[in-house]
């Protein structure tokens, strides 16, 4: 099965439209058609998102405290144990690649355009696609 690790901005995006792709990628994960691989750090960026006012105006607190549940308990949470530094534009965006390498995922997914920028197309094994570009990767006939 593919593996993924999904950028808090796609998580965050995910939560607000089934219908975007970030949402349909939440649904595709919801239908077993890849593993969501995530981090504690990841989760904790994503809490803190999620109380900025846009998505306080689209989504209930019981909605996140649902998808944040349903995180911690269907999505495969890693460790960061590998060191990784000024490889990203963000410190945060080097800590979820260090937990995306050091699970050795397929992919790496972002609507990061700097980070893609600066990172390229793939990093120490882990491909680095758009939220697009994912979609297209997991709709494929097996």
């Amino acid at each position: 099965m593919i593996s993924a690790f999904l950028d808090t901005n796609v998580l965050a995006s995910g939560t607000v439209s089934a219908t975007n792709p970030p949402g349909q990628i939440l649904n595709a994960w919801r239908d077993n058609k890849f593993e969501l691989v995530t981090s504690t750090h990841i989760i904790k960026e994503l809490k803190r998102t999620l109380q900025k006012p846009y998505f306080q105006s689209h989504l209930s607190p019981n909605m996140v405290s649902n998808f944040i549940d349903l995180l911690l308990l269907e999505a495969t949470i890693v460790p960061i144990t590998t060191n990784i530094k000024s490889v990203a534009t963000h410190p945060e965006d080097d800590l979820a690649l260090a937990a995306a390498v050091n699970a050795k995922v397929n992919y790496f997914v972002t609507g990061d355009k700097p980070l893609l920028n600066k990172v390229g197309s793939s990093y120490c094994g882990v491909n680095l696609v758009t939220p697009n570009e994912f979609l297209g990767i997991i709709q494929q006939p097996e």
